[in-house]
């Protein structure tokens, strides 16, 4: 009896050893696949983390950007297909950038869309890659909305794909996060499945939420390489403009025979608005022009180099400023934009005789130094701005003007640069300023007035940015 008892017990203790080691084996066996998964999906999100990190190099195109993000995404999770929508310029509308080839659709489809599917299949992809979304429209314009992630397993939230959840073309499962970083939405990145995938897991959502906060930070770092690239690119065409002005203004004062020319240029930017000139009007004559294009930067220069042109070509021969100016106006008045004018005043030295005519076209009038009195006044002469005017009104009131030179009196021709400078205090140099720098120096000559002009000039601004260009030319009758 007792043999008996002890042989069941051996049997039930080795089946308990047996069942307890197949346990075990089938726990080892499961462990192992969900470390051969864990170590599979370990080696996807290197794989999708390397590849963004092309995004901190400069050379990375955004349509390769955004495909390896959408890619990426869908391999890690093994989804049937993705989408990534950014916002577009004006920020009121997501733009679809990558679509997926075969990505259910996750917005509404028309009707005549879904028919034109039936027969021709990419009829659905070329809508849906050019399918704005507004803000709040549908699942993914709300959660743009939003900026809150979502996880659909069930379309009670999302009627615009339940219509198409039990068709070939519609999904069951969705998962869609906001692209935020430094306070900025710059969209959306949704993935789907069909009924041919598995609904996505709340780990599949953890995943993903950090996918998209990876994507969002290499699409902000894209955008600052791609800004910084832009303004490379403009700091270059802005040298290269700044360089063609300067060939087109003189490097230095002619000499000429009884008078004693000194001249200067300094723009607020990389290029001027403002505009001086020497002309050689013929062998007795030579013109001495000043302006000043309403506006700063490329739109300004552009205005000057245009105007030069026209003033070179009809200066020619011509011993009238103000017939000279006339026709500049006329000219130049069809092409000017409402917005734009251009104030000049150009003069004519007669350095045979030694007489000066002067025709101002709405500039600040020029100062007069007499070295007899020692006094400084301004040339008044009357004339209107260049581009307002067909030429009716600018035709009568623009006038020639002898000007009386006795030896070593001056003229300053000059910008607003100069009078409307502003210190740290916001006080402007002004127009007394100016009268007392150039008295103080004017019998010293031409270019005594420009040197001692810059220097009271920047003492008086110190370090407050300039914000206007500034032109000068001083003449001193020898």
């Amino acid at each position: 009896m007792r043999p008996s008892i002890l042989f069941w017990l051996l049997i039930a203790c080795l089946a308990g050893w047996i069942y307890t080691l197949l346990r075990q084996r089938r726990s080892i066996r499961r462990l192992e696949h969900s470390q051969e998964e864990i170590q599979v999906e370990e080696t996807l999100v290197f794989d999708f983390l390397h590849g963004l990190g092309e995004a901190f190099s400069e050379t990375i195109k955004p349509a390769d950007l955004h495909r390896l993000i959408v890619e990426g995404a869908t391999r890690v999770l093994d989804a049937q297909g993705g989408a990534l929508y950014l916002t577009d310029r004006t920020g009121t509308k997501l733009v679809p950038t990558f679509v997926s080839k075969g990505c259910p659709p996750l917005v509404d489809v028309p009707p005549h869309i879904l028919q034109q599917t039936a027969g021709t299949p990419v009829a659905l992809e070329n809508f849906l890659r050019i399918h704005n979304i507004g803000n709040g429209e549908g699942v993914l314009g709300r959660v743009w909305q939003t900026a809150t992630p979502l996880c659909l397993n069930e379309f009670s939230e999302a009627p615009e794909l339940g219509t198409l959840r039990d068709s070939s073309l519609g999904a069951t499962s969705v998962m869609v996060a906001p692209l935020l970083y430094a306070k900025q939405n710059m969209g959306v990145l949704a993935l789907a499945n069909s009924r041919m995938g598995s609904p996505f897991s709340q780990n599949d959502f953890v995943v993903f939420k950090s996918i998209s906060e990876q994507s969002a930070f290499a699409l902000y770092n894209a955008i600052i390489y791609s800004e910084a690239n832009e303004k490379k690119r403009l700091d270059h065409d802005l040298a290269i403009a700044r360089d063609i002005q300067r060939i087109l203004l003189p490097a230095e004062a002619p000499i000429v025979n009884g008078f004693e020319i000194s001249g200067m240029n300094v723009p607020a930017r990389q290029v001027s608005g403002d505009y001086f000139d020497y002309i050689k009007v013929d062998e007795e004559r030579l013109g001495v022009a000043i302006a000043d294009v309403s506006g700063k930067g490329i739109p300004a220069s552009l205005i000057m180099a245009i105007c030069r042109s026209v003033l070179r070509s009809q200066a020619m021969g011509n011993p009238s400023p103000a017939d000279v100016l006339q026709k500049v106006n006329r000219q130049l008045y069809p092409d000017i934009k409402e917005d734009m004018f251009i104030s000049m005043a150009y003069l004519v030295l007669d350095h045979v005789r030694g007489g000066v005519t002067l025709a101002r076209a709405g500039h600040d009038a020029p100062l007069l130094y007499q070295q007899k009195s020692q006094t400084l006044s301004p040339l008044k002469t009357p004339g209107m701005v260049v581009g307002i005017d067909s030429g009716d009104v600018f035709d009568r009131l623009t006038t020639d003007v002898a000007v009386p030179l006795e030896r070593n009196d001056c003229i300053l021709l000059y910008t607003d640069g100069i009078t409307e400078a502003l210190d740290n205090e916001g006080n402007e140099f002004g127009l007394e300023r100016t009268i007392a720098s150039v008295q103080s120096i004017a019998k010293e000559g031409a270019q005594a007035i420009v040197t001692r002009l810059i220097d009271d000039l920047r003492n008086f601004v110190g370090s407050t940015p300039q914000n206007d260009d500034i032109t000068m030319i001083a003449i001193r009758k020898t």
